[in-house]
């Protein structure tokens, strides 16, 4: 869906651009968790304050209530081939798929490179490091933009197989192979709950003790489920703002974060979301409930968030830098103003490659407020 606002009919996809140096973009987590930078941007005004992530608890209110997205990213890369009717892998070409997403009967949605090579009907065959087949799988279907969507033969633990032979998806601007320790470092310290494909990536910062020092400070933490899908990989092929749709994912709101939601909204407590998936749970589930109580749910969201848009929950946002002319910095731009918002993130941003911030998923940090 398009952003709900009078606004956003006049913006390009093009106004979101901006000039960053190749360099600044990180391709290694920091040396240790946590130790990242924080850009602190005046949701209200104009100032910057450079700071360190460590400083985050100093800048939460007692009372805030603090939201995590607790999704887990999957080993969702997979390397195989193509095998015939009896399993057996055929000696063509390695197959290299993504992972997106499952369907309600368990079928996956995914990318297949190379594409050409892999039809309908096809199966596909997945060994583990001394051959033995692992996975096996049958190209049932094809989707909207270009996936395949493939039915896994069955197996007593099918997230246990991806953990044995899958990789870690790390996105495509992070050019080098995945390494053991992307298993680790390319998760947040709370993830829970299998389905991602891509890291939500501001909640990449904590650690267990920033985590208690924020509690320390009387901040209540709950959390949220969204599964990042194909859209974080699908680039926008439109030019104009309100031609946006976005693609599908599944998230859970848990009936104590409905409450506490609740409870946070009615005593006029600051609700600070971690991340843009965060965000783009609350403000669906709350433009869906219409002034009404939240309800624990489940279902799917194609929520676009843009300039002009309206908050409902989120007063405080952590976030990291994000692509230009990408949904993600549109959804942050909203969320610096209404009317110049895009103005002052595309400042800050400017201020951040000036001073040399690491950009993207295992780069610094944003929090505004």
């Amino acid at each position: 869906m398009t952003a709900d606002s009078p606004e956003t009919p006049g913006l390009r996809v093009a106004d979101f651009d901006f000039e960053l140096p190749e360099e600044l973009i990180a391709q290694q987590p920091p040396a240790e968790r946590g130790a990242s930078r924080m850009l602190v941007v005046e949701r209200h005004g104009t100032g910057l304050k450079d700071q360190s992530f460590a400083d985050l608890p100093s800048l939460l209110h007692p009372g805030d209530l603090l939201v995590l997205n607790d999704s887990r990213v999957i080993p969702a890369r997979l390397f195989g081939r193509r095998a015939n009717a009896r399993g057996k892998q055929e000696p063509s070409g390695q197959i290299e798929v993504l992972l997106t997403s499952p369907d309600a009967k368990g079928n996956w949605s995914a990318l297949v490179k190379p594409g050409r090579k892999v039809r309908l009907g096809d199966r596909l065959a997945f060994p583990g490091p001394k051959g033995d087949m692992v996975l096996e799988a049958e190209v049932v279907g094809h989707g909207e933009f270009g996936e395949r969507l493939l039915r896994f033969a069955p197996v007593e633990d099918f997230y246990a197989s991806l953990e044995a032979i899958g990789h870690m998806p790390l996105p495509p601007y992070i050019h080098r192979d995945d390494i053991n320790t992307d298993r680790e470092r390319y998760q947040t310290v709370f993830a829970a709950q299998n389905g991602s494909v891509a890291a939500p990536t501001a909640g990449l910062h904590f650690t267990p003790e920033v985590l208690a020092a924020i509690e320390a400070r009387g901040v209540e933490i709950a959390r949220v489920t969204l599964h990042v899908g194909l859209g974080t990989f699908a680039p926008l092929r439109v030019e104009r703002v309100d031609e946006i749709h976005l693609h599908r994912e599944r998230y859970t709101l848990p009936a104590a974060t409905a409450a506490a939601l609740n409870r946070a909204t009615a005593e006029g407590r600051r609700i600070v979301a971690v991340g843009t998936t965060a965000v783009r749970t609350l403000e669906h589930v709350a433009r869906e409930a219409a002034g009404r109580e939240l309800q624990g749910q489940s279902g799917e969201t194609a929520i676009f968030i843009a300039p002009g848009y309206e908050f409902r929950l989120v007063r405080a946002l952590l976030t990291n830098f994000h692509l230009p002319q990408s949904s993600l910095l549109m959804l942050v731009s909203a969320f610096a103003g209404r009317e110049d918002g895009r103005e002052r993130v595309l400042a800050a941003y400017a201020h951040a490659v000036r001073e040399r911030y690491r950009f993207f998923s295992y780069g610094d940090c944003m929090f505004l407020a």
